[in-house]
């Protein structure tokens, strides 16, 4: 699934059930059951089988299961054709797969610093302030 996948610092597996907080210098994956509060500085990924109900603060997050909560990465989200997300997702970049189910608001920021809102209000405006070019 994903390439780093092999080299997780964490695992929840199958079968497991973890509540509370969890705040990791490092990936995780979780594969079981969770509920409660994420919090990491590399990548976050919730397996096929993974089942999530949080807010999830991360670098990167991949989700082929199902998470219930709002999703802030600082790279991307990628969520794959088994994914199933009730939430907001806020992120540079992201990535959809065909099959994937979705309710909530998406915010694509590109990398700006900007609130994306107004990135995409001066853009229609026509001031050229902004440091990335139109594509």
């Amino acid at each position: 699934m994903a390439s780093k996948s092999e080299f997780m610092n964490s695992t929840i597996g199958a079968g497991s059930s973890f509540e509370g907080k969890f705040y990791i210098s490092g990936s995780l994956r979780i594969d079981g059951k969770f509920e409660g509060e994420i919090k990491t500085d590399d990548e976050l990924v919730v397996g096929v089988t993974g089942k999530v109900k949080t807010d999830i603060i991360a670098k990167s997050v991949v989700v082929a299961g199902t998470v219930i909560g709002n999703i802030r990465a600082e790279e991307e989200v990628k969520l794959l054709e088994t994914g199933k997300v009730l939430g907001d997702i806020m992120a540079p970049s992201i990535s959809i797969q065909k099959g994937v189910v979705a309710h909530g608001s998406i915010i694509i920021t590109g990398g700006h610093k900007k609130d994306p809102k107004k990135v995409i209000e001066d853009a229609y405006a026509g001031s050229g302030s902004s440091s990335k070019s139109d594509n």
